[in-house]
């Protein structure tokens, strides 16, 4: 009997430049590094590479990082991993790759998977890859990213896209949950799982990047339609009409919804209802009422209606946010 062809770990490589946080490198040696086949033989071999050639990187902090390799790396890669970009780069400012960084990702070959790590999505864009496709980024960087690329389908909620052969992920920690993704993807749930246990962490988060994201009101004042937000505040337990709203600052109901949208960019009742969403969160995380009290003090009545906007909103239950973002009652 001849002998078993054993085949050679999947390929990835790990593009950084100076600014890079250390915590997102680590992020693709952790996950794929830990995985490994049934035989305990590694599924991946993990590599970093610079875009100016190997040497010493500076992160953003006191860490300095030797890269073994320069971007040549990148020809021989079947995975290109490309983490978080300083966001006062010419590429996020001004959505430019510097000429070392187009160089290195000209190396990548036709067909190679890519992933992108918090604003790393914004060096995807100014390369012209994300053109057509779903994306995400971190949502901070959302409005900025949008400006700059209008012609990618960015989706600011979810903590990551796959598009196959390109994938994007939210900001810093999403990319976990993207490496992850890749590694159920390319060898299924039970060695994601096992990776997922020796890291400690869940192979699966609930919701996307939206539970994160905080809106406000706009600031109060005397002009516009400020009396008539700061009055909704105020009362978000109650039954709020149109009306009743238009009536703070004497205005008809056709007047003030015209200035509402031309103020907020959004219709009242949609900004009424996020409204009734954030002071839910604020009290899924600062006290210890029940999800029917929350409801009332919110003025969405029960806790079914509460769960069921709620999870509209932020692809999260009330009871799993509260989990999230204060470990339970």
């Amino acid at each position: 009997m001849g002998d078993v062809t054993v085949p050679s770990p999947h390929r990835v490589a790990v593009l950084i430049q100076d600014g890079f946080i250390p915590f997102e490198i680590g992020i693709p040696h952790r996950i794929f590094g830990k995985a490994r086949d049934s035989q305990d033989r590694l599924l991946y071999e993990v590599v970093t590479c610079a875009t100016g050639g190997p040497g010493p990187i500076q992160s953003d902090s006191d860490v300095v990082v030797l890269a073994p390799h320069g971007p040549e790396a990148l020809r021989e890669a079947d995975t290109v991993v490309i983490p978080k970009f300083d966001e006062a780069s010419p590429m996020v400012t001004d959505g430019v790759l510097s000429a070392p960084l187009k160089e290195a990702l000209d190396m990548i070959r036709p067909g190679t998977r890519i992933m992108s790590i918090c604003t790393g999505a914004f060096a995807l864009g100014a390369a012209g890859l994300l053109d057509g496709r779903p994306a995400t980024t971190h949502w901070f960087y959302t409005d900025q990213f949008r400006e700059l690329f209008p012609q990618v389908r960015l989706d600011p909620d979810v903590l990551f896209v796959d598009d196959g052969e390109i994938l994007t992920s939210a900001g810093v920690a999403a990319g976990l949950d993207l490496c992850l993704h890749v590694v159920r993807r390319d060898h299924g749930a039970a060695v994601a799982n096992r990776v997922a246990r020796v890291t400690v962490v869940p192979p699966h988060r609930d919701g996307g990047q939206a539970q994160f994201i905080r809106h406000h009101a706009p600031a109060s004042g005397d002009a516009g339609i400020s009396a008539a937000t700061a009055w909704a505040l105020a009362h978000l337990d109650q039954p709020l009409t149109l009306e009743t709203m238009a009536a703070q600052v004497s205005m008809s109901v056709r007047t003030f919804t015209r200035r509402f949208r031309d103020e907020t960019g959004d219709s009242p009742g949609r900004w009424l209802q996020r409204q009734r969403i954030e002071l839910a969160r604020n009290l899924l995380e600062t006290t210890d009422l029940g999800v029917e009290q929350v409801a009332a003090r919110c003025g969405l009545n029960t806790a079914q209606s509460l769960r069921l906007h709620f999870h509209a909103a932020l692809g999260i239950t009330p009871t799993a946010y509260r989990r999230t973002f204060r470990g339970g009652s």
